[in-house]
């Protein structure tokens, strides 16, 4: 099961303060626990919404807005993407990891989809789909 790990921003995130040599150092070696564990996928600091964008779908219309965002607690200041054998697992890895904020924050859990989750009757139907989702996966090592 594949888990993303989306780390909430904060005031001092879209201000675009970089986190301490200490917390850099903490994240690392949090890092390299995941790698020797072989689970991590993916893991990345954002920059703030200000250098960001949004576009908004309307029909066959689109519209881009471009930051800063309001609501800054809803806002992702990095994230992980690692693959465990269940949710659990997940968040007993995230109760390991260095508070990204030093303050209250938190990290949200989300399960990404797999092929085997649309069900064999969705599969059935658009089976081309699902066999280029797993070409791609396959060639990208993943």
């Amino acid at each position: 099961m594949r888990f993303m790990l989306l780390v909430k921003a904060s005031r001092d995130s879209e201000a675009g303060v970089m986190p301490s040599a200490e917390l850099l150092t903490e994240m690392g070696k949090f890092n390299e626990q995941l790698i020797r564990a072989g689970v991590l996928l993916a893991g990345e600091g954002l920059h703030p919404s200000s250098k960001g964008a949004r576009v908004r779908f309307k029909g066959t219309s689109r519209t881009v807005i471009d930051g800063p965002f309001a609501e800054t607690k809803e806002l992702v200041a990095g994230f992980w993407l690692i693959q465990v054998k269940s949710k659990e697992e997940a968040i007993e890895w995230v109760k390991r990891v260095p508070n990204p904020t030093g303050e209250e924050g938190e990290i949200e859990i989300r399960q990404v989809f797999d092929a085997e989750d649309f069900g064999p009757e969705l599969a059935a139907q658009v089976p081309e789909v699902f066999e280029r989702e797993r070409q791609f996966r396959n060639a990208h090592g993943q």
